[in-house]
């Protein structure tokens, strides 16, 4: 993913950075990069009117996540975050997403991350519901890095 492009992505999230995301050592905490994708794929899922995370029956629950780190990013940069499914299976879906600078055609970092689809109440996994999987059937990327 350290050579993708923002072409490879079909949605594109803008984030500002913030000066709480900078850590001692003057760059973004490698942690804030999870807060940029979770931010990004819940946008685009609010936005289309798939989730809503205060009354909704079904959510997605974050189970499996990673990120690689190639450039740092340090407050005040403004990011796109790159978004994209490369798996859509019955009950979840493994986003692949990457962070840019403004600007910027190289990759600074590049992640995933699962989402298990469950019952709010029970907590049981439940299929990805009908307008979610279309939804998300727009990121579907025919090849991963």
């Amino acid at each position: 993913m350290r050579d993708a492009t923002r072409a490879d992505y079909p949605h594109l999230a803008s984030v500002q950075t913030r000066w709480m995301d900078n850590d001692v050592y003057g760059h973004v905490n490698n942690v804030t990069y999870y807060s940029y994708f979770d931010t990004a794929v819940n946008q685009y899922l609010i936005e289309r009117g798939v989730l809503d995370t205060h009354g909704g029956r079904v959510v997605g629950l974050v189970v499996d996540t990673g990120c690689s780190y190639f450039r740092s990013l340090a407050f005040p940069d403004r990011l796109q975050i790159g978004v994209r499914v490369s798996k859509l299976g019955n009950s979840s879906v493994r986003y692949e997403v990457a962070v840019f600078r403004e600007g910027e055609e190289v990759v600074c970092a590049a992640g995933h991350f699962v989402h298990v689809y469950v019952d709010r109440k029970s907590n049981r996994p439940v299929s990805v519901p009908n307008e979610t999987r279309q939804a998300l059937s727009h990121l579907l990327c025919k090849a991963t890095a």
